[in-house]
């Protein structure tokens, strides 16, 4: 069978599309509070799930918290509880699947999207449709909220602000600022003082733990030969196939927000002559796709280097650490996936 080749693909997305697409991700789809299992030498883990478990009751109990539509409208009749919740924690402990839980356990209109996939929003809607859009929404929540990019963080901050005002409920987690770089640094401080105006609504839950990907789990498999992709890929439905160098420049010509899109149909992904990126803006791309894939849960097999040594060392001490390490542990867990019989 023929393979699909990433780098043959552009794909278009309307911004109805962005909207219809703000769920969790296929690996979160089925979820709940139940399916989280809390690490017992974690305290903080089951007491998360306890407070969002009462968040999302509040938000079951009040028909009228669906916000109000309305670009000037400066009031909303005050709904009760915090405005939001942030989950505070080191990668890999279950932040997202607890807000996936939340969203699921949520009676709609509702929507779910990281940082990224936000702000995207707003670029396809302007800043008006987007409140005027998401105003609709009881939920809102925010994955991976990115402090690393002022920027934003004031637009997204200003968005959130207008959507707390017609009453809409938030949920966010957040990556580390760049100057922050321990490893199992809480956050908290961080995003509270860089969402300004909106920190006295949110209510900060501190989830301690550590990477469940890395639990128990083996390193990075050993990589395959180029023949054995080839011939791997020849076999498997739905794979894609494309020299490691050849889909990384291509994804210079494809705008992120779109990554999800050119992984349409694609069941399986093939790589050739995986090699140790050393440009940053090159990384910072691979990274999204390896967000991508991972919501996907698309197996990768790969040749070359293995994915632990992907990124320099040099960028894993440097100002995005935490989201080199957070695509290394996802590549890793993408490949033992492919290795398994």
């Amino acid at each position: 069978m023929t393979a699909i080749a990433l780098t043959q693909r552009h794909p278009s997305v309307t911004a109805d599309r962005l909207v219809a697409e703000m769920v969790p991700p296929p690996r979160f789809a089925g979820v709940s509070f139940g399916s989280y299992l809390p690490d017992h030498t974690q305290p903080s883990q089951a007491d998360a799930v306890r407070i969002l478990e009462e968040f999302a009751a509040g938000l079951n109990g009040n028909s009228a918290g669906t916000a109000k539509r309305g670009w000037f409208r400066r009031s909303a009749p005050a709904p009760t509880g915090p405005a939001g919740i942030y989950l505070d924690g080191g990668y890999g402990v279950g932040k997202t699947h607890l807000l996936a839980s939340l969203w699921h356990a949520t009676p709609g209109p509702k929507a779910f999207g990281t940082f990224v996939e936000l702000t995207n929003l707003v670029g396809a809607l302007t800043f008006k449709g987007a409140v005027d859009t998401l105003s609709s929404h009881r939920l809102l929540c925010i994955d991976e909220f990115e402090l690393d990019d002022p920027g934003d963080t004031v637009l997204v901050s200003t968005l959130l602000g207008r959507l707390v005002e017609n009453g809409v409920k938030l949920c966010a987690t957040s990556n580390t600022l760049p100057e922050k770089l321990g490893e199992g640094r809480f956050a908290a401080a961080d995003f509270l003082r860089e969402i300004q105006g909106l920190s006295g609504h949110f209510r900060p839950v501190r989830i301690d733990g550590q990477d469940y990907r890395h639990r128990g789990l083996p390193a990075a498999p050993p990589p395959y030969t180029d023949a054995d992709v080839d011939a791997r890929a020849g076999r498997t439905a739905g794979a894609s196939l494309d020299d490691f160098d050849g889909l990384l420049e291509h994804l210079k010509s494809v705008h992120p927000s779109r990554y999800g899109a050119l992984l349409d149909d694609v069941q399986a992904v093939f790589l050739r002559g995986v090699r140790q990126v050393d440009d940053q803006s090159t990384a910072l791309r691979l990274v999204v796709l390896a967000d991508r894939m991972y919501d996907r849960e698309l197996p990768i097999t790969a040749s070359g280097v293995p994915f632990d040594q992907v990124f320099t060392e040099e960028m894993l001490r440097g100002g995005y650490r935490k989201k080199y390490l957070r695509a290394v542990s996802r590549l890793v867990a993408l490949a033992r996936d492919s290795a398994k019989p």
